[in-house]
């Protein structure tokens, strides 16, 4: 049988994993490094780990293991004992590392795994060439087995029918073929470049979550931000519901003297106030002003008065937005988009919406033709968040009431 140690139970995915444990997590990039027995792989993949570790990235990995009887347990220890005796599942776990050994009847999926490895910034892969991750190819001059995979890269542009995203090599042939086709390609030397192509397009970006507080509220008769409801102000609930999210967590607010209870939360990111960068209120210019006090390149913009606010939405959509590469990730559905449940790319929509604004715009959808949006659909949202419901927002005082009747009688979501 085949077997596979990993640091999560096989095949769980990060849903399961976060129902298991009552935690949020995050899925982890990945992208896998390929190449022939001796290609160098391991030895160049030790070093690129070091260096983003050393630039204070949490990196995973994953090696695929050609061998069938492959073994990391010690004859004469008492999990190897375990196994030996029959248990096909065994678990080693001291307070700082846990060690998994599962016996397989059939090989998992390396989507699979990289699923089972949550809240990494980036899962480095040696292998699985047919996974369906972006590849990175090996050639090294001094392996025989790599000449014919060079010879068919340097003619048609792929190894083994797969076309590779960069590759590293010692080999001039090989650079020049990238050169042609515009792929990055690396000596087996230049660890800081490798490293440096990692960090700009697979590791996670940090991502800002901005809570549109606004101020006075016509309909709800007070501010929303400190409208009572279930016993404490409702913007603390959102951002106690939020934060798990965030890298950094935003406020927009001009009424910061009066949120000084923020202060007093107990959240796992940083936390700043900032005013309207507008002198005229309005959806596009919150949106501007949000873009603008965001650090970090994702930003997700959350309305103060959407009280199933969630984070797991807005990990999925930042999900999204790095994996395919796209300036926004916003909910749609039959009543169309949902702006404020969403995750923008900072600069670019930055950039956006003052424009839209230099044209007269007022609507928060109304700078979406500028930018490459990608829409998140219903089937996607229901996949992220089952329970649904994270669109609901409270505009009047008897809608704040009705939501705080519903959850003391059927629970909160």
């Amino acid at each position: 049988m085949n077997k596979v140690s990993l640091g999560a139970a096989s095949g769980e995915s990060s849903e399961e994993r976060a129902k298991r444990d009552g935690r949020i997590h995050r899925p982890s990039p990945a992208v896998a490094f390929v190449g022939r027995h001796n290609s160098g792989k391991t030895t160049l993949l030790v070093r690129v780990i070091a260096e983003l570790v050393s630039r204070g990235f949490d990196i995973g990995s994953i090696k695929h293991h050609g061998h069938c009887d492959f073994d990391i347990d010690v004859p004469g220890k008492d999990s190897y004992r375990h196994r030996e005796a029959g248990s096909r599942d065994v678990v080693v776990v001291s307070p700082t590392r846990m060690a998994r050994i599962t016996e397989l009847n059939h090989e998992i999926e390396c989507d699979d795994i990289v699923s089972s490895m949550p809240d990494h910034d980036l899962v480095i892969v040696e292998g699985f060439r047919q996974s369906g991750l972006d590849v990175i190819e090996v050639l090294r001059s001094g392996n025989d087995r790599d000449l014919p995979a060079a010879e068919e890269y340097c003619e048609i542009g792929t190894v083994r029918g797969v076309t590779p995203v960069a590759v590293v090599s010692n080999m001039e042939s090989v650079h020049a073929a990238a050169k042609r086709r515009g792929t990055p390609s690396f000596s087996l030397e230049d660890i800081e470049g490798i490293a440096d192509f990692l960090q700009a397009v697979y590791v996670r970006p940090k991502l800002t979550v901005a809570i549109q507080a606004g101020g006075e509220s016509r309909r709800m008769g007070q501010s929303k931000a400190t409208v009572p409801f279930l016993g404490e102000p409702l913007l603390t609930r959102i951002v106690e519901r939020i934060a798990c999210a965030a890298d950094e967590l935003v406020v927009t607010t001009n009424e910061a003297s009066r949120l000084g209870f923020l202060g007093d939360l107990d959240i796992p990111c940083p936390l700043k106030l900032v005013p309207d960068s507008f002198e005229k209120r309005g959806s596009l210019q919150g949106l501007a002003t949000a873009f603008g006090a965001a650090s970090h390149s994702l930003v997700a913009v959350i309305a103060c008065d959407m009280v199933f606010a969630s984070p797991q939405l807005a990990i999925a959509e930042a999900a999204v937005a790095h994996s395919e590469r796209v300036d926004a990730v916003v909910p749609c559905n039959k009543f169309g988009y949902e702006p404020f449940h969403a995750v923008y790319r900072t600069n670019s929509c930055l950039e956006a919406t003052h424009e839209a604004l230099s044209h007269g715009c007022v609507r928060a959808k109304d700078f979406f033709d500028l930018v490459n949006l990608r829409p998140f659909m219903s089937a996607e949202v229901t996949e992220a968040v089952p329970e649904r419901g994270c669109f609901i927002n409270v505009n009047t005082p008897e809608e704040l009431a009705h939501i705080e009747a519903t959850i003391m009688a059927e629970g909160d979501r």
